[in-house]
């Protein structure tokens, strides 16, 4: 398969209907109507709010594969890949490809997971409870619903397709990690049996493709057990579970660029699950995967005058979401005030002569002027940057 073309020619089947992170239930609904016979739209159940939750059902191959988005509401890049993955798998020019994946295996699409809490853009659902810490009590519909799907299903692969802070980096390279990947444990003792095996040994066959893509941007999220997540309860359950993470990449606020290396990571999966290909690849790929690490600011101001002092003032953004404006805005809180040097960012303001014209405090919103000697180089205002 050609990752590469596909990737030039990937207008060619985006979903143009997402164009941003604010993903909600009714265009998921639109969507999902629209879908051609070959796909099987099937109404699971509902949310606590009592929207609907479809599960899509693609191909007539014997090998089962269960892809789930949007566990977390404000993680929408997953969805955005899913409908694009459904996009592609009509289209006429990749018909030879995806006849052979439909030949071998059948997917089975479970878009946004908690619409719930997507309609607010917060993590939890409308409960306030973390879907992805509900396995075991299993107090939520949405949580009843996804662990009852893998029970009926019995899936040989899952996808578990998550967004994470785009503060995380690559260990060893300061690089954002755009994408991260595990094969979670299932055990304390972060054992592997066969079934985390098949799931390591297809991550390394994304991993050896999306590396050409996103040179020193692809990190292992840590493997930490977690005994009320879905993903490792699925890994205990036999069912080869696959973390795929959507990280930060500069400029690219709403994802747009990072739902593309998303999406091929899917695919590659997909690719080498139908052909069998994974079955060759050695656990050492997986495991040279560099580990994520956090040393990443959304701003620097490098060597600046500030509290009588010359020194870098670190400042991170959290997402705000504005319900009657129906958008999201950045606000900037003051993270670190010292030596830098050790760290990175996606924007970083560095000169001569630089100053700031207030004394500032650790964990406070961003409310400060920064000059160039007399020139006025950037501004924040109650944390908004001007």
């Amino acid at each position: 398969m050609n990752f590469q073309s596909i990737f030039d020619n990937y207008s060619g089947f985006i979903e143009p209907a997402i164009s941003d992170r604010l993903v909600k239930h009714q265009l998921i609904e639109l969507l999902l109507k629209k879908l051609p016979s070959e796909f099987n739209v099937e109404l699971k159940g509902h949310s606590e709010e009592g929207r609907s939750i479809n599960l899509v059902t693609w191909g007539k191959g014997k090998t089962k594969i269960f892809l789930w988005s949007q566990m977390h509401g404000n993680e929408a890049t997953g969805t955005m890949a899913l409908f694009d993955l459904m996009n592609f798998l009509q289209n006429e020019v990749y018909r030879a490809t995806t006849a052979v994946l439909a030949e071998t295996c059948t997917l089975y699409l479970l878009p946004m997971v908690n619409p719930d809490g997507a309609e607010l853009f917060i993590r939890r659902n409308s409960m306030q409870i973390d879907i992805n810490r509900d396995f075991v009590d299993t107090v939520t519909e949405e949580a009843k619903l996804l662990r009852s799907l893998r029970d009926e299903i019995n899936p040989d692969f899952g996808f578990n397709l998550h967004d994470q802070d785009t503060l995380w980096s690559v260990q060893g390279s300061k690089k954002s990690a755009t994408l991260s990947y595990l094969a979670p444990s299932f055990d304390s003792s972060l054992s592997f049996d066969e079934t985390r095996k098949k799931a390591i040994q297809v991550i390394g066959e994304i991993y050896d493709t999306l590396k050409t893509f996103l040179p020193g941007r692809i990190g292992l999220f840590p493997d930490d057990f977690e005994p009320r997540a879905f993903g490792d309860n699925f890994q205990l359950a036999g069912t080869s579970t696959i973390l795929l993470e959507a990280g930060g990449y500069k400029d690219d606020y709403e994802k747009q660029e990072v739902r593309k290396y998303f999406f091929l990571s899917i695919l590659q999966g997909l690719s080498s699950i139908a052909s069998g290909s994974f079955q060759q690849k050695k656990m050492e790929t997986y495991l040279e995967i560099p580990k994520n690490d956090k040393q990443l600011f959304h701003i620097i101001i490098h060597k600046a005058s500030v509290n009588g002092l010359i020194t870098s003032i670190g400042l991170n953004y959290e997402d705000i979401y504005i319900p009657d404006d129906q958008k999201l805005v950045r606000k900037y809180y003051i993270i670190d005030i010292g030596d830098l040097r050790y760290s990175n960012s996606y924007k970083c303001y560095e000169g001569a002569y630089l100053k700031i014209n207030k004394f500032l405090t650790i964990n406070s919103v961003a409310n400060f002027d920064l000059f160039e000697t007399d020139k006025l180089i950037v501004s924040f205002s109650d944390g908004i940057l001007a």
